[in-house]
């Protein structure tokens, strides 16, 4: 059993599309232009589908582009990466295991998205297995050779798995995703992030043995001592050879604010898909130089930004409303 990595061969991503009775309510219009745009960039490369409450509605943000599927459900919000199913490759075969979804640690409202991998589990073409143990995509990062990258701040906050101990989450993780190392980062967070530190805001594996993660350089910003304190951890970390990561630092954005409140803005937070890299900017002086690092660093593949701006109002970003079905997930579509 394994993992894939983010790099691997992709079959399709799927997002959550906003609604009137999501988060996204207050400013909906701009918002379902920023997911169309991020719909209409993963169209040029791979199959998107769409997960809506109102197909018709959605479609119109789309009167030109093709390679989209559209499902309709009823969604609490729209963060696919955390409540949608993650995929194994089992016996050479893909297997989505249905996590819970508990609304990052009961703090929101999570029902219909706990629910909605099994409803819409027919527009998959692979099979759908119910895990007991509760579980967000964005919390794990893998290598796809059998090594996970994450936080104990999310992963062993008692918010989630209350009754299980640290030992005990390590082994359901290593079960589950067929693993032989787990990288625990004990440091490191975003000041406005509501998901106990997610690792996809943080650090991501890029290829088998390099990870680009978040740097901060500014003593004054909050941030320096934690995220120094981070890049110990990953400087510490070996792989299966005993070596240690090649590491690439990704800068910090200028302190981004909407209604006095600290926004997690991340440039770590970026999505590859086949051919591409999807990178999250925010109109911020550090945009281009991040774009800069991502072509450096990915020269076979097109390096597209996408405004993220919008996003993180809702303290997420384009990592986060995104999650990739690696290859030989058949998508069920007419």
């Amino acid at each position: 059993m394994s993992l894939p990595g983010e790099f691997e061969k992709q079959s399709f991503v799927q997002m959550i599309f906003p609604h009137a009775l999501s988060d996204w309510s207050p400013y909906l219009e701009e918002a379902c232009r920023s997911f169309a745009s991020i719909a209409e960039a993963v169209s040029r490369f791979e199959p998107c589908l769409i997960v809506c409450d109102d197909i018709e509605r959605v479609r119109s943000y789309f009167p030109a582009c093709n390679n989209l599927c559209f499902i309709q459900y009823q969604s609490d919000d729209t963060w696919a990466r955390d409540c949608s199913g993650i995929t194994v490759i089992e016996d050479g075969k893909p297997v989505i295991l249905d996590f819970n979804f508990n609304g990052w640690g009961n703090k929101f409202e999570a029902a219909r998205d706990n629910n909605m991998t099994a409803s819409i589990k027919n527009i998959y073409g692979a099979e759908v297995k119910k895990v007991d143990f509760t579980l967000e995509g964005g919390a794990v990062e893998s290598n796809g050779s059998g090594t996970l990258l994450t936080t104990s701040r999310c992963l062993q906050n008692k918010n989630r798995n209350p009754s299980l101990s640290s030992k005990q989450i390590e082994s359901v993780l290593k079960k589950q995703f067929g693993l032989h190392t787990i990288h625990w980062l004990h440091n490191g967070y975003l000041a406005g992030d509501d998901t106990d530190s997610h690792i996809d805001t943080l650090a991501r594996f890029i290829d088998k043995n390099t990870i680009m993660y978040l740097q901060c350089t500014d003593r004054s910003d909050e941030h320096f001592t934690a995220l120094a304190e981070m890049q110990k951890e990953l400087q510490a970390f070996k792989n299966e050879n005993g070596k240690p990561y090649h590491l690439v630092p990704l800068p910090m954005t200028d302190a981004i604010y909407y209604e006095n409140e600290r926004l997690p803005a991340t440039y770590a937070n970026f999505l590859i898909v086949n051919g591409a890299v999807l990178v999250p900017t925010y109109n911020d002086r550090h945009d281009k130089e991040a774009l800069e690092i991502f072509r450096e660093n990915f020269p076979d593949r097109e390096i597209i930004a996408i405004d993220c701006s919008v996003l993180i109002r809702q303290y997420g970003s384009l990592h986060c409303v995104t999650m990739q079905f690696p290859q030989n997930v058949i998508l069920n579509s007419k």
